[in-house]
């Protein structure tokens, strides 16, 4: 059987996954640029590791030559997802990544015909919020006739980690975006709405999600909107770089994550479903593990795919406590 390989597995998302991965039992090789801390990490755990850059097609190809899956852990994706990628395709590799930025899926989109020729599935957000709210809309939009537009929100609750801070400041959107019609335009970002994730309407801001690309992949609705909440925290200010790696384990079991997804139909007749689950790190490094494992396991198809798509609406809920419910 060949490998997963977790790139960014040093990382605290991607030690997080390569902790849930090996308890799985899948053969992994960790990978990234930092080589002493690979193999620091890789002789604790005793298993293989392989140290590269992605600066050179060639050295990235040929890193992934003999692997069956690759798990891009490392943010900013912006500058990973494209190298690593594009290193999946000609090496026949899989490639998933736990992204909640845009690039990837915009790369994905532009590698689909080439992924499925090359008969390699390109599957970014196994793990986080694309595969909640993926999940979420699925069931919301199946429990109402010609669902025309969507609302999807996500309450993001407890301290960030140092990667994602990074990346969300990288990643910040000169325009906020939403789908209308099935074609993506501005969205005024003063349009606030409240959403109740089951202790009360709260105030949300719209946000420029991937999931205005998977939503509508998975659902074909053609109006998306996408919130955010930040419950009890606000989003870290100064040098990032001076952040901890992340939320502790008792942080991350004090808070966990909600979303809501609001379905309108033509006639104006609505549903709304609320999913309550752990926090959204211990969320990813669980979806992602499982991911990799499902798709190692033969459970894959070529080209552009969905963890919702690709798994099914009730992936979610195999993935510790959670749950959806109508509200």
């Amino acid at each position: 059987m060949k490998s997963i390989m977790i790139y960014g597995a040093t990382g605290y998302t991607g030690g997080l996954i390569t902790a849930h991965a090996l308890a799985c039992g899948v053969p992994l090789i960790l990978a990234g640029r930092d080589e002493k801390k690979l193999a620091a990490m890789a002789a604790e755990l005793e298993i293989p590791y392989r140290t590269f850059s992605l600066a050179d097609a060639e050295t990235v190809n040929a890193a992934l030559e003999d692997v069956a899956v690759v798990l891009n852990c490392a943010g900013p994706f912006m500058y990973t997802a494209n190298a690593l990628m594009g290193a999946a395709v000609n090496s026949k590799t899989h490639y998933l990544d736990v992204a909640a930025e845009p690039d990837s899926y915009r790369l994905a989109e532009v590698l689909d015909a080439d992924a499925a020729a090359a008969g390699v599935m390109l599957l970014p957000g196994c793990g986080g919020s694309v595969a909640m709210l993926g999940c979420l809309a699925a069931h919301a939009a199946e429990r109402i006739s010609a669902p025309k537009k969507i609302a999807l929100a996500l309450n993001v609750a407890g301290p960030m980690s140092r990667g994602s801070a990074i990346s969300a400041t990288e990643n910040l959107s000169p325009q906020c975006l939403k789908r209308s019609n099935g074609r993506v335009i501005p969205q005024e970002p003063t349009q606030t709405r409240h959403f109740d994730f089951g202790v009360g309407p709260v105030e949300c801001f719209p946000v420029t999600l991937p999931d205005l690309t998977t939503v509508w992949m998975t659902t074909n609705i053609p109006d998306i909107e996408t919130f955010v909440h930040l419950s009890g925290t606000e989003f870290p200010q100064g040098d990032l770089s001076l952040l901890a790696d992340g939320p502790t384990e008792q942080e991350r079991l004090n808070n966990r994550y909600q979303a809501v997804a609001e379905v309108v139909n033509a006639e104006g007749e609505v549903v709304r479903m609320l999913l309550e689950t752990v926090n959204g790190y211990s969320f990813t490094a669980m979806a992602a593990a499982e991911a990799a494992r499902r798709v190692l396991a033969g459970e894959a198809k070529p080209g552009f795919q969905t963890p919702a798509g690709l798994f099914g609406k009730h992936f979610a809920e195999t993935i510790a406590d959670t749950r959806i419910t109508e509200i």
